[in-house]
């Protein structure tokens, strides 16, 4: 059975983990359909987005990046310069594919407002951990409840519609969805 919550005295005490699978940028249209087809191939992807941040009161930025992870390979669309390809869309309306990701709503309509599809096969963690008595919802602390690590949050802010992002950028985000698949996985291991 998993802990209840976990204090941030204690998640500090963890050893801190990233993703070490492959990471694909893919910021050209060409390139699509070969990810979409390797992830095809897999019953569970981790799923996530990026937003830059706005600091002014009232802007939301669209999203920016859209991460989907197995356990050895994290690709990063960047929606900011490929919008979400008809291919990408299928994905994201597979019933055949678990996407479990972490506060996922907002995620989904932002990406539905760039090519509306109908989501299938996705899983908020949130409220399946709830099953398991735990009480903490945010990516660090399940990843430390349910996984035993920690992982670091020092790019959350960064700005993700750089016309580079940077190597620590990119493993940030492949990070976040495979902390979300991880954490699925180790809840549901069949």
């Amino acid at each position: 059975m998993y802990r209840e919550s976990i204090s941030k005295e204690e998640l500090k005490d963890l050893p801190l983990k990233q993703f070490e699978g492959n990471i694909s940028l893919i910021d050209k249209i060409w390139q699509v359909d070969n990810a979409v087809e390797f992830l095809s191939e897999h019953e569970v992807i981790g799923f996530d987005t990026e937003t830059r941040p706005s600091f002014k009161k009232g802007k939301v930025n669209k999203v920016a990046l859209l991460q989907l992870s197995t356990d050895s390979h994290a690709f990063l669309f960047r929606i900011n310069k490929i919008g979400l390809p008809e291919t990408l869309k299928k994905l994201l309306q597979s019933k055949k594919i678990i996407k479990p990701g972490i506060a996922i709503r907002d995620d989904i309509k932002v990406l539905q407002e760039l090519n509306g599809f109908s989501p299938q096969g996705f899983i908020e963690l949130q409220d399946q951990v709830k099953d398991f008595g735990i009480q903490n919802f945010s990516l660090k602390k399940l990843a430390g409840i349910v996984l035993g690590f920690r992982v670091s949050k020092a790019q959350q802010l960064s700005n993700w519609e750089a016309t580079t992002l940077t190597p620590p950028q990119m493993l940030y985000a492949a990070t976040d969805a495979w902390v979300s698949f991880k954490i699925y996985k180790n809840l549901f291991p069949n």
